[in-house]
């Protein structure tokens, strides 16, 4: 436990911080997961749809610094290059 009253306070704000990145790193996981499964499914309208909202939530997420900007660019990347491979099928 920490000593000093500045510390204890750091440790309510990291603890704060971390459940908060927690869970916009855990909406990035759904959004991507999303994209991916409405590819599955074969909907390339909905995929579409699905990866404007996962897009936007990745660049959101990567500019809180939460991921790092070459992992977000990484995952759009991967992500538009499905549908497109979805659409020459």
């Amino acid at each position: 436990m920490a000593n000093t009253k500045g510390a204890r306070k750091a440790a309510r704000q990291s603890e704060k911080r971390r459940t908060h990145n927690t869970s916009l790193r855990s909406e990035l996981r759904t959004a991507i997961k999303r994209v991916v499964k409405t590819v599955e499914a074969g909907k390339k309208e909905d995929a579409g749809r699905e990866l404007q909202i996962a897009m936007s939530a990745i660049d959101r997420i990567a500019d809180k610094k939460i991921i790092h900007k070459n992992k977000a660019a990484r995952h759009k990347s991967r992500l538009a290059a499905r549908i497109k491979a979805m659409a020459t099928a």
